[in-house]
């Protein structure tokens, strides 16, 4: 009996796990990163102390990455009390890979070389998944898992079944890898994933940037997805070849195309833009059905559309319109990197001379924990992930998910508008 082949989830944990394994098998896998942020990783340090004991050190010190985001800079004294811990804590276990300004965890990291094609990585926050547009197995984790992968290197798994999620054709202009991973949670449902390896291809997920496939893997959990994968090609190497030095491409893992996997398949040469309506991500519709909403803040940045590529677009669209009056625009570089891209391109200036906010690298208003907030009935247009009800401030508020080309096209009308008619 000949057996099928390998995805690439099966690939990375028969590696991790040192033996042979199929979807389904449980393992005990050797993690190749983990990350913890201002929010998740005290937590994770206190379970650590808790587990190894007061004066126990980290697995390895080299594999661990410590970031600040969240709140950034800090913005109450909790915060304050939790960055000197996480600062102590790298200190005393010789963490060199930490920093307090560098910018929105799940860009640092894959910018940074600290995700590459076949690791595992895990993180204490569910949008992890991002890495997987280079090719990793990435997840996020819960602090006290992080604490036992602090202390051991090691967690257990069960091996994921993998959906490839097939995007075939070409994108019309102003339409978006966010429209095409919005339309995709849309059909299946926040639920219609759960604990799969997503794995996104065909021509048009072929035809996408390093960034904007990682707009595609951030929201792979949004379908309840325990991970979001492209099989690195070309594109991949050179992304990582400008970023990590001596890179050998010969140890990249692909899946085999005899392998065993569910699939589906969207059509996405009429794609026209798409928003989710809150509160749910899941909630999706085409942009022309939600044309005329009022708006009273549109929030550009996010690990999922803050890269220089998503605020270039944004400009364009905009092309030195002011805000409408009466609507507020937060903008928001992913990273140190990207915010000084947008710098030098001019884009700081002309968002603004619009009107807008441009403010240092971190998550700001997406979760709610740090500024740009809304209150009672406000409604925001965001290029983030989420929009659960109290996800940006108020309850009483309201999240509409979109691509910064919508985003922008809002800004500058006072409503929710399709960019093309711009």
């Amino acid at each position: 009996m000949v057996m099928a082949g390998h995805t690439l989830s099966e690939k990375i944990f028969s590696r991790a796990s040192k033996k042979e394994v199929r979807a389904g098998e449980f393992v005990m896998a050797d993690i190749d990163r983990a990350m913890v942020h201002d929010i998740t990783g005290p937590l994770a340090v206190k379970g650590f102390y808790e587990i190894a004991g007061e004066d126990a050190k980290v697995w390895d010190p080299s594999r661990i990455v410590i970031l600040f985001d969240h709140q950034v800079p800090a913005d109450s004294l909790a915060a304050a009390e939790n960055h000197i811990m996480l600062r102590k804590f790298a200190v005393e276990q010789g963490i060199l890979n930490y920093d307090i300004f560098e910018g929105v965890c799940h860009q640092v990291m894959p910018e940074k070389g600290h995700a590459l094609p076949g690791d595992l990585v895990v993180g204490s926050d569910s949008h992890t998944c991002t890495y997987g547009a280079l090719g990793a197995f990435s997840t996020g984790i819960g602090s006290t898992d992080m604490a036992s992968v602090f202390a051991t290197g090691k967690l257990w798994f069960m091996v994921p079944e993998t959906l490839r999620l097939k995007a075939e054709g070409k994108l019309s202009k102003l339409v978006t890898s966010k429209d095409v991973i919005l339309r995709m949670i849309g059909d299946i449902g926040a639920d219609g994933a759960t604990y799969k390896a997503c794995e996104f291809a065909g021509s048009a997920v072929s035809r996408m940037s390093v960034p904007e496939r990682m707009t595609m893997t951030n929201m792979a959990i949004e379908m309840g997805g325990k991970a979001g994968l492209v099989d690195p090609d070309e594109t991949t190497i050179r992304y990582i070849k400008e970023r990590v030095e001596g890179f050998d491409e010969k140890t990249v893992p692909h899946g085999d195309d005899d392998a065993t996997f569910s699939e589906r398949i969207w059509e996405v040469d009429d794609l026209e833009p798409q928003v989710a309506v809150p509160h749910n991500v899941d909630n999706v519709k085409p942009v022309g059905e939600l044309a005329g909403t009022k708006i009273d803040q549109v929030f550009l940045g996010s690990c999922t559309n803050g890269r220089f590529e998503d605020l270039l677009l944004a400009s364009e669209v905009m092309n030195g319109e002011p805000l409408a009056r009466g609507v507020r625009m937060v903008v928001i570089p992913a990273s140190r990197t990207e915010y000084m891209k947008v710098l030098r391109a001019g884009l700081v200036e002309k968002f603004m001379e619009a009107g807008a906010t441009v403010e240092s690298p971190c998550c700001g208003p997406c979760m709610g924990g740090s500024f740009g907030l809304l209150g009672d009935g406000e409604v925001s247009l965001s290029t983030s992930n989420r929009n659960f009800q109290g996800r940006q401030g108020s309850p009483k508020a309201s999240v509409y998910l979109c691509s910064p080309a919508t985003a922008a096209a809002g800004a500058i009308t006072g409503e929710i508008t399709d960019p093309r008619d711009i």
